[in-house]
């Protein structure tokens, strides 16, 4: 973290640049018939995520914004019993005008979820195959979920049958293998909403350079009836992705935790010691790249996109190994702790399935390919024919210390 640090603290300092524009306050230098001399100039990192043009506004991510709130209500509605599978896939596949949610802006609202899970540029364009394997998946465990799960609300769960289990103060709802489908839901909405939406769509170049967004971006001109261009815009969206909810966007790190999906996590991770700082550094990279677009310095951008992709990917990585190694420990005990040990083991099994959207900085490659997520999720649930209950410590280690391997921690780190 130290290195990105410095990078972050190098990059807002003084910098060369060989090219002229002019917007919102930055000078840049002049070149003449196509001689320039290198100038010092500054992109300054704000202090918070605020930019303007013309005293209005540039920032907007009202999408994104949507899209959390329709999640967090169809993850409500998983735990509720009168709902129907076909009412929850409406929620999670919206249509405008639908009667889909509590609150009438989201149903008035264009956008869904489903439409946005396994869908980023780089990943997905052209890998149908894969999307449509994908968004069955999380199909399936809403169908399930109210299959499997509703009708035994009641019933006291054992291997091999589905119910509710006691963790604490807490009754958790598992499937006959020990498993929550809402955790599943909601753990792999992170990595195939959230995670490829920031990491491979938003952030890409394919999306940021899409068309005439860099000639449109250094002339300054504006989308059609809006105060921003098409560059700062897609920027933005891919931060409403991961602060969307919060309080003050502008200044996210003061509520970590304000929705269910990337942003509680960031938080959770920032709490670990070994972890401390990770917040910060996401959050400067975001402002620093946004900053750095409207100095039309893309160098500066790029380079602080590969920093969100390296960071996001962590917290992805690191709360996988966490989630399963909890459930180890609250099984390795003299009276294991099933839902204690389930409730970790469900939120492990949807952090290990949204390894597959991380992306390797300074290449295009996830952490995890597909098949290598698949093996994972298999061998978690095939130590007996019971599944979770059956599952072994040596199984959870092999796991733990497989994803550990790929990142710049330690499986000791992300287990505290």
């Amino acid at each position: 973290m130290k290195k990105n640090l410095l990078l972050l603290s190098s990059i807002a300092s003084l910098l060369f640049i060989s090219c002229s524009s002019d917007d919102d306050g930055l000078e840049l230098s002049e070149c003449v018939d196509g001689d320039c001399e290198p100038i010092e100039s500054t992109i300054d990192n704000p202090d918070s995520y605020t930019f303007t043009r013309d005293n209005e506004s540039t920032v907007s991510f009202g999408g994104q914004t949507t899209r959390l709130k329709m999640g967090d209500e169809i993850l409500s509605a998983f735990t509720d019993v009168t709902s129907t599978s076909e009412q929850i896939l409406s929620m999670y596949a919206h249509e405008e005008g639908a009667n889909d949610f509590e609150d009438a802006d989201l149903n008035a609202s264009d956008k869904s979820v489903r439409s946005k899970t396994a869908a980023s540029a780089d990943f997905f364009a052209t890998n149908a195959t894969d999307q449509a394997v994908i968004r069955a998946d999380f199909d399936g465990w809403i169908s399930a979920q109210v299959n499997e799960v509703f009708p035994n609300w009641e019933v006291a769960a054992a291997a091999g049958t589905a119910g509710q289990i006691a963790d604490g103060s807490s009754t958790r709802y598992i499937n006959a293998q020990g498993l929550e489908y809402n955790q599943a839901f909601n753990k792999g909405l992170i990595g195939a909403l959230t995670i490829d939406q920031v990491v491979n769509n938003y952030l890409s170049t394919a999306v940021l350079d899409e068309g005439d967004n860099v000639a449109d971006n250094d002339a300054n001109v504006v989308v059609e009836g809006e105060v921003y261009t098409n560059m700062e815009h897609k920027w933005d969206e891919a931060y409403g992705y991961v602060y969307g909810l919060n309080a003050d966007a502008a200044n996210p790190n003061d509520d970590l935790g304000a929705d269910s999906f990337l942003n509680k996590y960031i938080g959770r991770v920032e709490g670990d010691d070994d972890f401390a700082g990770i917040a910060d550094e996401i959050f400067q990279a975001f402002k620093l790249g946004r900053a750095a677009i409207v100095a039309k310095q893309y160098d500066v951008r790029d380079a602080q996109a590969e920093i969100i992709r390296e960071k996001l990917s962590e917290v992805i990585g690191i709360r996988a190994v966490y989630y399963l190694q909890q459930g180890k420990n609250s099984l390795d005990q003299e009276t294991p702790d099933y839902g204690g040990a389930f409730h970790d083991l469900s939120e492990g099994y949807g952090f290990v399935y949204s390894l597959q959207f991380t992306r390797k900085p300074n290449s295009t490659e996830p952490y995890f390919a597909k098949e290598e997520v698949d093996a994972f999720l298999v061998d978690l649930m095939d130590d007996g024919e019971n599944g979770l209950w059956d599952v072994e410590a040596t199984t959870l280690d092999a796991i733990s210390a497989d994803i550990a391997a790929k990142f710049n921690f330690t499986l000791e780190q992300a287990a505290e």
